[in-house]
């Protein structure tokens, strides 16, 4: 088995969520254990958990995360962890009309969890909303070469 995936969720309208949920799917059809976990109610302990993680986040209002990871972004802000150990990837969803926040739901949690000491594996993967690109097909798509993008590297490596 690869190793595991932690799919942590921040979503608004439900997009996110059924984004993560083919997500997913389609990684355990790869042999990945895949945990989906919303964004509800989290705190810096989550990475505490093993594997690798993968925030797919939506943004909302001017450019914020959403209302159920705004708890736990803040949390991370206030607190700063050490996420030294913790590598992951993001999915930004946004709406390109709104050029001057687009995706900033995900790309503050990229920026914030670098700031902390997290390292992103691969490229920020943004959807636009305003595409005709259906966000589940190509979210699958791009997180299908960003598992097999993890190499060598085990998932499972939580230091």
């Amino acid at each position: 088995m690869p190793g595991t995936i932690n799919i942590l969720v921040g979503t608004m309208t439900g997009t996110a969520e059924i984004v993560s949920e083919d997500l997913q799917e389609a990684l355990g059809e790869e042999g990945w254990e895949v945990e989906l976990i919303l964004m509800d109610d989290l705190d810096e302990s989550v990475f505490d958990r093993a594997g690798v993680f993968l925030i797919c986040s939506s943004t909302y209002g001017q450019g914020d995360v959403p209302d159920n990871a705004m708890g736990f972004y803040e949390g991370l802000k206030k607190n700063r962890p050490d996420l030294g150990h913790v590598r992951y990837g993001v999915i930004a969803l946004g709406d390109s009309t709104y050029h001057d926040t687009f995706s900033f739901g995900g790309k503050r949690f990229d920026e914030l969890l670098t700031e902390l000491g997290a390292r992103r594996i691969g490229d920020v993967f943004v959807h636009d909303a305003s595409s005709d690109a259906v966000p589940e097909e190509v979210g699958v798509e791009w997180a299908r070469a960003w598992a097999e993008g993890l190499g060598g590297e085990k998932a499972d490596a939580a230091d």
